[in-house]
Parts: C-alpha cells; structure tokens; sequence
C-alpha cells in the first residue's frame, strides 16, 4: 500500500535520475512522505479506525518502503543515469 502523493515522488525522482542532487532531493521527499505515513497509521490506531493487526503489517510496509528509499538515497551513484548530467 503506497500513498498517492508517495508513489508520485517516487515516480519524479526515477524521472531526475540525470542529476544526483536532483535524485536525491526527490527520494529525500519520498521518505518524508512515507514517514507521515506512519504518523497517520498510529493515529488511526488511536482512533480505534484500525485493528492492531493491520496497523503492525502497515506499519512493517512503510518500515521497509522507508529503508528501500534509504538505501537509494546513501547509493544514488548506482540509479543514475550513465552519460547524463
């Protein structure tokens, strides 16, 4: 389960893969999104609008999207573009 507004500045920043700085403003972006997507989920298990169950699977989800992203961000040389920028 991405957010919209995730999967969006996931696709900008496999789009400036041309320039590194750009890339990595992009995913830096992407891993705040996913972040308040944690915030969100421990409100809704707050509110009692999910079970726990379903508030642990998401919340591992967005652990893992939000490592992924890490790791592109601290290896960015590795997802740009070869000849460009």
């Amino acid at each position: 389960m991405f957010s919209n507004k995730t999967n969006y500045t996931g696709q900008e920043a496999f789009q400036a893969r041309i320039y590194e700085k750009s890339f990595v403003s992009k995913m830096v972006i992407a891993q705040c999104e996913a972040a308040e997507v944690l915030t969100w989920l421990d409100f809704a298990i707050k509110c009692e609008y999910m079970n726990t169950e379903k508030h642990v699977d998401l919340s591992d989800e967005y652990g893992h999207i939000i490592a992924m992203i890490k790791n592109m961000i601290n290896n960015a040389e590795k997802w740009i573009l070869p000849g460009k920028g």
